[in-house]
């Protein structure tokens, strides 16, 4: 006799690790235009 197999529960595919490098970028895209901007800020205001 045949042995009835029950199907696997489907799970959608979630990536946690593609959302931390996510997330990881994007804080470093602001910290790299913060930095920048202080560093303009900081030309700007030099005394010459």
């Amino acid at each position: 006799m045949p042995t009835h197999r029950t199907a696997r529960p489907h799970r959608a595919p979630v990536r946690p690790t593609g959302r931390a490098v996510t997330l990881g970028l994007a804080l470093a895209v602001l910290a790299g235009a913060g930095w920048t901007a202080g560093m303009i800020y900081t030309l700007i205001t030099w005394p010459l």
